[in-house]
């Protein structure tokens, strides 16, 4: 009876052995937490081309960009890779960057790579690049704290801080840090 015991025993012991290895030697595995999404887009458009008007029906802007999406209710929009062109009585403006957010008071802000180029023939001022320039479509004003670089046929300007006014075509830097004027 003391080696059916002992068979029995073993048999038991073999049997929890075998049931509860995977128990013990599993690894522990963390679950990835999926990124959180605040909002998803109400709408979103691949090589987007777009023309607005204003209230006399004239072009106020153009857009394309390689994607935008349309968060109606968090009231903007956020594009890849815009091309914005601002038209003027006196001149019009191509501004690009990589990103950029248009915001329903028409407050844009472009950042990354930011290149405004003044379209106007024998304008004093060709090309203006900064990381961030905030722009308002409807005063035609741009805005940046961030260090600009300012080109014209025959300067260059650096300095940190624009400000300028599209419609009057003045555009102040607010500080200024060289000028170079280039031989004729």
């Amino acid at each position: 009876m003391n080696a059916a015991r002992i068979i029995l025993s073993v048999l038991f012991i073999s049997c929890m052995v075998w049931l509860w290895y995977p128990y013990f030697t599993q690894t522990n595995i963390v679950p990835q937490p999926e990124p959180e999404v605040i909002a998803k887009p109400d709408y979103i458009a691949i090589e987007l081309k777009q023309t607005a008007y204003d209230e006399q029906g004239k072009i106020s802007h153009k857009v394309t960009a390689a994607k935008m999406e349309l968060y109606q209710q968090l009231g903007f929009t956020f594009f890849e890779k815009p091309i914005f062109t601002l038209y003027n009585e006196k001149q019009t403006w191509q501004i690009n960057a990589d990103e950029a957010t248009l915001y329903e008071d028409k407050q844009l802000i472009l950042e990354g790579n930011v290149v405004a180029k003044n379209l106007t023939d024998n304008a004093m001022i060709d090309k203006i690049n900064a990381d961030n320039i905030q722009v308002d479509i409807k005063l035609l004003t741009m805005r940046s704290e961030q260090p600009v670089i300012i080109t014209g046929p025959n300067l260059k300007i650096t300095g940190k801080g624009l400000e300028a006014d599209l419609k009057t075509e003045v555009i102040k830097l607010i500080n200024h840090t060289r000028t170079i004027y280039y031989d004729q």
